[in-house]
């Protein structure tokens, strides 16, 4: 049984981590960077770089500092409570758990590139309105020694700035996963989304795009197993960081009940609105109990690690949408207005319930692996 305390290197780096975050990216800067058209900000992305977040999960040997996944998801949920714009997950979590798993000279060389602040990357999976890796629709055909890639991706989150894009396409050996370069290229139209949350993503449309052999990650027909690594460390992280949003809802919620008052009585002091501000502390506790053990399960036992992966980001997608709901309502009619900062938090809950799996799809995993 993974134990359930956070370490004392664990406090500390959270420690570190919210000054940062506090001082480099306050959910102002978020503000600051929708009112300005802003996707990303890769000024701050170095200043996290400089701090060893890109090689969290990136062996010693290619630059990084492999502290693991509960150490990584320390820093999400400290992201998650000022709403950092980054490329952490897609990069430094996801990126660098997928290339890992190889041992030759370019994909070390790239893991060092992540870990220098010199590459990030973004994942095209989605194909749909709802996240079905396993459901592929865009083809790689064999042409000589390379391949030629048709169809479309959704949603791919960071797929504008990113410098490299992992694709996932079906071929006739079955899913390749491809690692390709985020550039003008000759059949690929990129369309940028006005995300709510006002973050980078993009659609992606591949007419007789060439990529050559090279560019295959792994075996061909082997491109879910090669992903499915990458995909649960970034479900998790991605729990941490809706974790760390939900605690960040909850305590500007907890002080207006403080401060509002209504007919000289401070609201906090009504024993209907104590009750719910109850409960949804002990969901978020219980949350990220589920999220402390996803990390846990995945350093020690990550072949093992589904139905730990799949109930944390279940549970914490679940409380997110409890907290915003909640903070808004409690709140009132101002929680709605966007010169209040509880409308941030509610728009990038419903973003992060739809990538990497929403609440159903990993309730059904669970369901599934508990043998419903």
């Amino acid at each position: 049984m993974a134990k359930l305390i956070e370490t004392e290197e664990e406090n500390l780096l959270a420690e570190a981590a919210r000054s940062l975050l506090d001082k480099s990216a306050p959910l102002s800067h978020l503000r600051h960077m929708r009112d300005s058209g802003a996707r990303s900000d890769p000024a701050l992305w170095q200043e996290m770089v400089a701090a060893g977040w890109a090689g969290v999960l990136i062996p010693e040997a290619a630059g990084g500092v492999d502290m693991g996944h509960a150490a990584a998801h320390v820093l999400a949920r400290e992201m998650g409570r000022t709403l950092t714009v980054s490329p952490f997950l897609s990069t430094a979590v996801m990126a660098a758990t997928l290339l890992r798993q190889f041992d030759d000279a370019t994909t070390k060389a790239r893991l060092e590139k992540i870990a220098s602040g010199g590459l990030t990357y973004a994942f095209a999976l989605d194909e749909t309105a709802k996240f079905a890796p396993d459901s592929i629709q865009l083809t790689a055909k064999k042409r000589g020694n390379g391949y030629t890639l048709n169809g479309k991706k959704r949603f791919v989150v960071d797929g504008c700035d990113a410098d490299r894009i992992l694709i996932l396409a079906e071929s006739e050996e079955g899913p390749c996963l491809f690692d390709f370069a985020n550039t003008a290229t000759k059949g690929l139209q990129r369309d940028a989304l006005e995300m709510i949350d006002s973050r980078d993503a993009a659609d992606l449309t591949f007419d007789e795009v060439e990529v050559t052999g090279d560019a295959l990650l792994g075996a061909a027909g082997a491109g879910y197993d090669i992903l499915k690594p990458a995909l649960e460390a970034g479900q998790a992280a991605l729990a941490a960081e809706t974790v760390g949003l939900s605690q960040a809802a909850f305590d500007l919620t907890s002080s207006y009940l403080k401060e509002r008052k209504q007919f000289g009585t401070t609201i906090g002091s009504f024993q209907a609105l104590q009750h719910r501000a109850a409960h949804l502390w002990c969901e978020i506790e219980l949350t990220k109990s589920a999220v402390l053990n996803a990390g846990r399960v995945l350093d020690e036992t990550p072949k093992e690690a589904r139905l730990a992966v799949s109930v944390a980001k279940a549970r914490a997608t679940d409380t997110a949408q409890k907290s915003v709901q909640e903070g808004v309502q409690m709140h009132g009619g101002i929680g709605m207005t966007d010169a209040f900062d509880m409308g941030f938090y509610m728009k990038r809950a419903r973003v992060a319930a739809e990538w990497l799996g929403d609440y159903g799809y990993h309730a059904g995993i669970v369901a599934q692996l508990r043998g419903f």
